[in-house]
């Protein structure tokens, strides 16, 4: 059997869309090593840990992680979540076949909380779902 297909998700501050979709991708199956890291780590956002606890998921034991301690390992798939970490990032050069892609969480105006919560999952599904299961 070959071994589990390693993903990384890098973000800004490690506080949402790389956090949900390194969750999202963990409840997919064992086939995959899946981490997540930050540029500026920061801490899990509320919303974040909301919107996964409304998908059946728990990330409120999950902290911001930075990016260097991900740096010089092996990774099948690098994704960055957002503009800023993609500029900062471009210093993996293990993936075989590089992935980096774009998953945006859609903004909101303040004060709408149910749709903030959806925003949140709805790109870190996205970005977690490239996978697929199977």
């Amino acid at each position: 059997m070959r071994g589990k297909t390693r993903v990384l998700f890098l973000s800004t501050h490690n506080a949402a869309r790389s956090q949900m979709a390194e969750a999202y991708l963990r409840a997919m199956g064992d086939r995959y090593e899946v981490a997540s890291g930050g540029t500026a780590p920061s801490h899990v956002h509320p919303l974040a840990i909301r919107a996964m606890r409304e998908s059946g998921l728990d990330i409120s034991d999950h902290t911001a992680k930075p990016v260097k301690p991900f740096v010089g390992e092996v990774w099948h798939y690098v994704i960055t979540v957002c503009d800023e970490a993609t500029e900062q990032c471009q210093f993996f050069p293990s993936p075989p076949s590089p992935c980096v892609g774009e998953c945006q969480t859609r903004r909101r105006p303040a004060g709408h909380r149910q749709s903030a919560t959806r925003g949140f999952g709805g790109s870190a599904m996205t970005c977690a779902g490239e996978f697929g299961p199977g």
